[in-house]
């Protein structure tokens, strides 16, 4: 028998499934802001044993999708012919631009069984790649019906991964993150003579927000108050990333000197007036997650507006004694406020 038609065609268990899932989410994760105007995605391939043979992420758009670099291991390893299930965060493309159609690379492949995370939500594409594979003869399955008690938690992890670009493909528009930190009184003011309130994991995790983001967007009171850098500076940042910094400043006051250090450090910085005109034009610029960085006036004006998408609210504990110095919440714009 040929070994390219060797594989059998029955599928792995629900453990394994979502083992491979999880590992595709770690995967992606790690490159969450290197990919726009790409989402970020990746692939994980195994054989009829349920062993992992590759996995790989999309590391940045023009560069190979993540099925094309996993397959690409495996011929690397000779191990195409092993190829059993496909395990991808998003929906395989079945169009062919700056790289291949990834249907096309997967059918190169003994592989029976697509697990797909997601369907690709831009909708003049939406389930054309699903459905070119079962045209194919391959079977395909969705993670939303994978029968596991890791399922939902890895459906929602899926589907924050490409949320910015789903909200780019329908409306044009960036994903907005606010974040917002709080002193155990509520104030976002920090004691005299510190610029944070917040424990070193908490400052980690700003950088890690300020590292998936295209774009920054702040006010002038913040830069007159504290000339920030805004850069990406506790874990490795993406070589060569430049980011928008947006400065909403309708009085002029942001002198010109911070801007020309902005820029210095690599940014692409503009000042507008108004944030919709301003989320318009980062939209067109390709951006796909938007960082809020900002004082307390700026930061209730965009919570009490329609315009943000996810909120983080960093809040020292109140209790001063706790182990826990901060406690970090997350919720969208669809959650009751």
């Amino acid at each position: 028998m040929d070994r390219a038609q060797s594989s059998p065609v029955w599928p792995l268990s629900s453990s394994v499934i979502a083992a491979a899932f999880g590992y595709a989410v770690e995967l992606a994760s790690q490159w969450q802001g290197a990919t726009a105007p790409n989402p970020p995605v990746a692939c994980v391939l195994l054989d009829a044993s349920g062993e992992t043979l590759a996995a790989a992420a999309h590391q940045r758009a023009g560069g190979p999708h993540a099925e094309a670099l996993a397959v690409s291991q495996c011929r690397a390893n000779d191990t195409v012919h092993r190829i059993h299930t496909v395990v991808v965060t998003l929906e395989p493309c079945n169009h062919t631009g700056r790289t291949p159609a990834c249907t096309g690379v997967i059918l190169q492949t003994p592989a029976r069984h697509i697990w797909i995370g997601a369907r690709d939500p831009n909708p003049l594409v939406a389930g054309g790649g699903g459905n070119y594979l079962a045209h194919a003869g391959r079977s395909g399955h969705a993670l939303a019906d994978l029968d596991d008690p890791a399922a939902p938690k890895l459906a929602e992890a899926v589907t924050r991964l490409i949320a910015p670009f789903a909200k780019h493909v329908t409306t044009g528009k960036p994903w907005v993150t606010v974040k917002h930190a709080l002193d155990r009184d509520g104030s976002m003011i920090p004691p005299a003579g510190q610029k944070t309130f917040t424990s070193d994991a908490s400052l980690d995790l700003a950088h890690q927000l300020r590292k998936r983001a295209d774009a920054v967007i702040t006010g002038s009171g913040t830069i007159l108050a504290d000339a920030p850098q805004f850069t990406v500076r506790r874990l490795p940042d993406f070589p060569g990333k430049r980011r928008h910094l947006v400065i909403l400043d309708r009085r002029g006051r942001v002198p010109p000197s911070y801007v020309e250090a902005a820029q210095a450090r690599g940014f692409l910085v503009s000042i507008e007036a108004d944030l919709a005109t301003a989320l318009t034009e980062l939209g067109q610029a390709g951006c796909l997650e938007v960082l809020v960085e900002a004082g307390a006036e700026l930061t209730q004006s965009i919570l009490t507006s329609p315009l943000w998408d996810e909120h983080v609210l960093i809040r020292q504990h109140p209790d001063p004694t706790a182990d826990d110095r901060v406690t970090v919440r997350y919720r969208t714009n669809s959650e009751p406020h």
